[in-house]
């Protein structure tokens, strides 16, 4: 393990600058497999990412997504040569989870705002045992954002995998995966629903 020293200077795409903070310094010193400097750089600097997380999302997801900035840190850190303070690099990693939380989303409302026009132009069930489009909308929020795509995509639209496997930008045994994985989901919320109102029949 190699301790960057103070006064070390790096030039990047912003020009030439001393590392100066701490910040930098322990990023750096991560870099290198530091564990107690990587825990320093998050404590140094999670109040300033939780609250740029708030700013960006609904505030209700900060913890959420502040979580995923360094999980995304975690992931990157060892390509961070110092081209820019610790600091801002993060922060930058925090605006862009923060937008794509956001494009996920907005693509789950147009999702449910298609599913709920279906609704009003057809009749049929959309699961095989009666559940409507309107019900089935409402189950997959539930349902996590890549699996609810995959089997709107195949199961409403009637796109074919290998279709949906394009709009996804993933393999085609990875939509199967996530239709067969949707639809046990909402086969369970399905029977959940159904003991429920069973047992609520019961009681009266």
């Amino acid at each position: 393990m190699v301790l960057v020293p103070d006064g070390l200077e790096l030039t990047g795409a912003g020009g030439t600058f001393k590392i100066v903070d701490d910040v930098t310094r322990w990023a750096l010193n991560a870099r290198e497999g530091d564990q107690v400097a990587f825990s320093a750089f998050v404590r140094s600097t999670q109040n300033d990412v939780w609250r740029l997380c708030r700013h960006l999302s609904d505030g209700q997801s900060a913890d959420d997504l502040t979580q995923e900035t360094y999980v995304r840190a975690v992931k990157a850190i060892g390509k961070y040569r110092g081209e820019s303070p610790a600091r801002l690099w993060l922060l930058g990693i925090a605006r862009r989870v923060c937008a794509d939380a956001v494009r996920a989303s907005q693509r789950r409302r147009r999702l449910e705002l298609r599913l709920m026009n279906r609704a009003k132009t057809t009749e049929m069930g959309v699961c095989g045992d009666g559940t409507s489009a309107i019900e089935l909308a409402l189950l997959l929020r539930a349902v996590s954002e890549d699996r609810a795509y995959a089997f709107f995509c195949t199961q409403v639209l009637g796109l074919s995998y290998a279709e949906t496997a394009i709009l996804s930008n993933c393999p085609v045994g990875t939509v199967r995966s996530r239709v067969a994985r949707a639809r046990a989901d909402l086969m369970g919320m399905l029977d959940d629903q159904s003991g429920q109102t069973t047992q609520n029949a019961a009681g009266d």
